[in-house]
C-alpha cells in the first residue's frame, strides 16, 4: 500500500500526496455486489440541511461488502482481487467462496490475489480469517469487529486500524479488547471478529493538496460562526462575542464547546462495559 509524490508543477502539487495504487488488481467492480446510492447532499425529506458543508461529490458506484461472514461459516474462500471502494479509506478484496457465491470483505494488510480464507474456528490463526472472540488468542490484533453477537461488524473498519485482545474472563464470557483510542472495553466471547489489521495504513499520508480534491470527496467550505449573521450562528454578527462577550464558544445548534467541557451523556448504558478509559503516551 503505497503512496505517491508529485512533481510541484502547481502551487497545489508542491506538497500533495496521493495513493498509487499499486496493490489494486482490477479496475472494474463486480457489477452483481454495486448498486447507486442517492445522495442527499446533507438535506432531509423536507429539503433543509441537517448536515452542513455537503454537496457537489464525483460519481460513484457503491460496493455491498459482507460485514458478518458468520453464514459463510466452514467454507473456504480464495482472494479473487483487490479493489478500490470509493466509500472507504480502506481496499476490498473480492472473494470467491467454494460453493461459487461472490462476495466483498475489508482487505487486511498483507493480503494477495490467490490468499485463502475461512470464518470459523476451523480456519487457522492467520490475518484474514473471521473467528468469535473465545477462538482467537490473546495479544492478536482484530478488526471489523461485533458489538452485539451474530450481528455486523461495527468497529474498526478505517484504514490501517487495529485492535488487542488484551485478556479473558471465561467464567462471565467476557473478553477484553483494547482499541485503537486507547480504550479497554468488555466484549461478548460469542462476538466475531477478524484477526489481522485494516489494509491501506499509508492513508494516514495523504495529502489532499487542492480545494478541488475536497469537492470530489463531497466537503464543501466550512466557514467560520463568526463570519456569519446572528440567525445563521450563535457566534454571528455585532451581537455575538466581539460586543457583548460571550461565556463560552458555542457550537451552531447553540451547545457549549467550551474546552475541557464534557459533552457525553452521564450513566450511558454502554459506559458499564468500559475497563478503563485512555492514558496518555
Amino acid at each position: 500500500m503505497a503512496v505517491k509524490h508529485y512533481n510541484p508543477t502547481t502551487p497545489s502539487r508542491r506538497f500533495m500526496v496521493g495513493y498509487s495504487f499499486s496493490e489494486i488488481t482490477t479496475s472494474t467492480p463486480q457489477k452483481s455486489l454495486t448498486k447507486g446510492k442517492k445522495r442527499t447532499s446533507g438535506r432531509n425529506n423536507s429539503g433543509r440541511i441537517t448536515s452542513r458543508f455537503k454537496g457537489g461529490w464525483h460519481k460513484r458506484r457503491y460496493r455491498t461488502v459482507d460485514f458478518r461472514m458468520y453464514d459463510k461459516e466452514g467454507i473456504p474462500a480464495k482472494v479473487a482481487s483487490i479493489e478500490y471502494d470509493p466509500y472507504r479509506s480502506a481496499r476490498i478484496a473480492l472473494l470467491v467462496y467454494a460453493d461459487g457465491e461472490k462476495r466483498y470483505a475489508l482487505a487486511w494488510k498483507g493480503v494477495a490475489v490467490g490468499d485463502t480464507i475461512m470464518t470459523g474456528d476451523k480456519g487457522e490463526i492467520a490475518p484474514g480469517n473471521r473467528r468469535r472472540l473465545k477462538d482467537i488468542p490473546e495479544g492478536l490484533t482484530v478488526f471489523n469487529l461485533e458489538v452485539t453477537p451474530n450481528t455486523k461488524g461495527k468497529l474498526i473498519k478505517s484504514a490501517g486500524l487495529s485492535a488487542t485482545i488484551m485478556g479473558k474472563d471465561e467464567a462471565q464470557g467476557l473478553i477484553f479488547i483494547k482499541l485503537p483510542s486507547g480504550e479497554i472495553r468488555k466484549f461478548d466471547e460469542k462476538c466475531w471478529a477478524t484477526m489481522g489489521i485494516v489494509s491501506n495504513e499509508e492513508h494516514k499520508n495523504i495529502v489532499i493538496g487542492k480545494a478541488g480534491r475536497q469537492r470530489w470527496l463531497g466537503n464543501k467550505p466550512r466557514n467560520r460562526g463568526k463570519s456569519m449573521n446572528p440567525v445563521d450562528h450563535p457566534h454571528g454578527g455585532w451581537e455575538g462575542a466581539a460586543s457583548i462577550g460571550m461565556k463560552y464558544p458555542k457550537s451552531f445548534t447553540g451547545r457549549i464547546v467550551a474546552p475541557g467541557k464534557r459533552t457525553r451523556r452521564k450513566k450511558k448504558w454502554s459506559d458499564k462495559f468500559i475497563v478503563s478509559r485512555r492514558t496518555k503516551n
